[in-house]
């Protein structure tokens, strides 16, 4: 079992930032995949980024160049620095964790990116 922790949505103006975190229950050394998720009212969860334990990065391509999704093992959380909000990025983001083939999902913070 996995736990995962979100902080960090909120209201923000469109060219603003946030950062999102994300602390799961176990290691993240022991977590082979973490990534963020969205979804947006009337449509499907999408996949912003992810992250592996070999620190592989991917990102969607509406987000690259603006994103960052980066691990810190000091402090056992993940990260999405989000940079030139736009209203389009307005949606619910989930936390996502792949554990011994598993996976866990975050209770979702709120993102909202006024224009």
């Amino acid at each position: 079992q996995v736990q995962l922790v979100e902080s960090g949505g909120g209201l923000v103006q469109s060219g603003g930032s946030l950062r999102l975190s994300c602390a799961p229950s176990r290691t993240i050394a022991s977590i082979s995949f973490m990534g963020w998720y969205r979804q947006a009212p009337g449509k499907e969860r999408e996949l912003v980024a992810g992250i592996t334990r070999g620190d592989y990065t991917n990102y969607a391509d509406s987000v690259k160049g603006r994103f960052t999704i980066s691990r810190d093992t000091a402090k056992n959380t993940v990260f999405l620095q989000m940079n030139s909000l736009k209203a389009e990025d307005t949606a619910v983001y989930h936390c996502n964790a792949l554990y011994l083939r598993n996976t866990y999902w975050g209770q979702g913070t709120q993102v909202t990116v006024s224009s």
